[in-house]
């Protein structure tokens, strides 16, 4: 298990330059969810952003997401599959949100 630190993450802005600070995600079901680019980075040879839903006065638990390059080139938002790999980002996330 490769776990991250918060030294050795390379910040990004791909997410935000190619769909601005809110993006558009449809579920399984075609519900379309509205979220706010919170954080992109890198870190490990992987791209990662977190969104927070574009809800006014609503607390919610943050979407961390895995940034892939399509063939044709595009960007694409995936969910995390593996869960070390989650739990790694989701601690990462939680380190950089709230130093010691």
């Amino acid at each position: 298990m490769t776990e991250f630190s918060a030294e050795h993450v390379i910040w990004s802005s791909r997410v935000k330059e190619a769909f601005g600070p809110v993006v558009e995600l449809q579920d399984e079901k075609g519900h379309t969810s509205y979220y706010r680019v919170e954080k992109e980075f890198d870190i490990g040879g992987q791209a990662y952003v977190v969104l927070l839903p574009d809800e006014d006065g609503k607390s919610a638990e943050p979407e961390i997401l895995k940034i892939i390059t399509s063939q044709e080139g595009n960007l694409e938002l995936v969910t995390i599959d593996d869960d070390d790999e989650w739990e790694n980002v989701s601690e990462l996330y939680d380190e950089l949100t709230f130093p010691e």
